[in-house]
């Protein structure tokens, strides 16, 4: 008869290793924000709303979105190094 094995081996967890794709796919959140303000356009349009009171902090939106996604894009496809 055999012994049976009933050592432990002891495991080391370490961080996940991250997607090649995860970082992008936070890009994601962007065309939404997007959808949600064309959304808006078409609906002004649509129902004649008038948006002269709000056009210049939607292009200040529009504008910070701009920024946001330069931003993420370097974030995104910046090296990931190794913290080992």
């Amino acid at each position: 008869m055999e012994p049976l094995d009933t050592d432990l081996q002891a495991t080391v967890r370490g961080p996940r290793p991250a997607t090649p794709g995860s970082r992008l796919s936070a890009l994601l959140i962007l065309p939404t924000f997007g959808v949600l303000l064309m959304l808006v356009f078409v609906l002004a349009a649509t129902f004649q709303l008038d948006l002269s009171e709000l056009i210049d902090s939607l292009m200040g939106l529009i504008t910070l979105f701009f920024f946001v996604l330069v931003g993420m894009l370097f974030w995104a496809m910046a090296p990931q190094g190794d913290n080992a």
